[in-house]
């Protein structure tokens, strides 16, 4: 399977290391392999190293169970002038009863950087086909709440210290 630039799928077995002591897969290890898919869909597509900015709407609707297969389907949604908004869909597969969950969505804003570690402009992303273009505009949404909840929080007034 060729995916295009700004698209990445990895599946992983999840294995007993993974796991907490009710058999679930560690939340902490699904959020590890979050951020190496995203790191690895917005380097490729960059063509540089990219940092990790912020993590959006990190939802474990279901649990993920040892033996299971996990895909992680990556695709670049926005692209700013240094940084990218990459979605990650979570999919389990339950080998022998042949079931497939969706598990988990969530968004990632990754910086492309330089050999100094400075922010380093990244090529535009067009959107072509009706799911990009929802996804490019559902992206945009999430980066104007981001700002608006940064100008709301910096509002915020100290609280006056207890005597």
């Amino acid at each position: 399977m060729h995916l295009p630039k700004h698209q990445l799928a990895m599946t992983v077995l999840m294995t007993p290391d993974m796991a907490n002591f009710s058999g679930n897969v560690h939340g902490g290890t699904i959020l590890k392999l979050l951020d190496q898919v995203a790191y690895a869909c917005a380097s490729r597509y960059a063509s540089q190293y990219v940092v990790t900015l912020s993590v959006d709407q990190v939802m474990f609707r279901q649990p993920i169970h040892v033996g299971e297969l996990v895909t992680f389907l990556a695709s670049i949604n926005y692209t700013g002038n240094t940084s990218m908004e990459v979605g990650v869909k979570v999919l389990t597969e339950d080998i022998r009863a042949q079931v497939i969950r969706h598990a988990n969505s969530c968004f990632f804003t990754m910086v492309a950087v330089d050999e100094q570690g400075q922010p380093t402009v990244v090529p535009a992303l067009t959107p072509q086909t009706p799911d990009e273009l929802r996804r490019h505009q559902a992206a945009q949404i999430r980066r104007d709440l981001r700002k608006e909840f940064e100008i709301r929080q910096r509002q915020l007034k100290p609280a006056a210290p207890k005597t």
